[in-house]
């Protein structure tokens, strides 16, 4: 039982996630606070090795100075940080190398997606007028939420939780 929740907890709960964040753009608190402290208690009960605990747990500190960084340039919301930060805990080494390019290529097919729909939809007043300063009113809202619950599925098969399940 312990083995079946250690790999389909986590991905489920970044599915809630994702899902969430692409139909309201929120992640709320009490997700994120959720995923990163189920990653506790299922580390002890599969016997995580310690050196591995230490590892995923420096990956998710490091993800979340990360994302608070991303977060106070405007490039991440809030909810966008902490949700980085808690898969990455969950990812550990060598998943977060997987998890981070493959967020990054569902982020940016994301972006230019919300991108062209938002020149499809632009208002009427600006049709007419000069090229840069339509593309200047566009300020599209990407939910990076539904990458980030992409490329975690994506990259959670080279996690440790996979290979201790094969």
């Amino acid at each position: 039982m312990m083995q079946f929740l250690s790999i389909t907890l986590f991905p489920l709960l970044m599915i809630v996630a994702g899902a969430g964040d692409a139909l309201s753009m929120r992640i709320p608190n009490w997700l994120t606070i959720l995923i990163a402290l189920t990653f506790f208690p299922m580390a002890f009960f599969t016997a995580m090795p310690i050196g591995s605990f230490g590892f995923h747990l420096a990956i998710g500190i490091v993800l979340f100075g990360l994302g608070f960084l991303l977060f106070t340039f405007g490039i991440f919301g809030g909810g966008d940080a902490k949700l980085l930060a808690a898969a990455g805990l969950w990812l550990g080494w060598p998943g977060v190398v997987d998890f981070l390019v493959m967020t990054g290529l569902a982020g940016g097919l994301l972006a230019l997606t919300v991108c062209a729909w938002s020149l499809l939809q632009m208002d009427r007043s600006l049709a007419g007028g000069p090229l840069f300063t339509r593309l200047a009113a566009i300020k599209p809202n990407v939910p990076y939420g539904y990458a980030f619950a992409i490329g975690a599925i994506l990259a959670f098969p080279q996690s440790w939780w996979v290979q201790i399940a094969i």
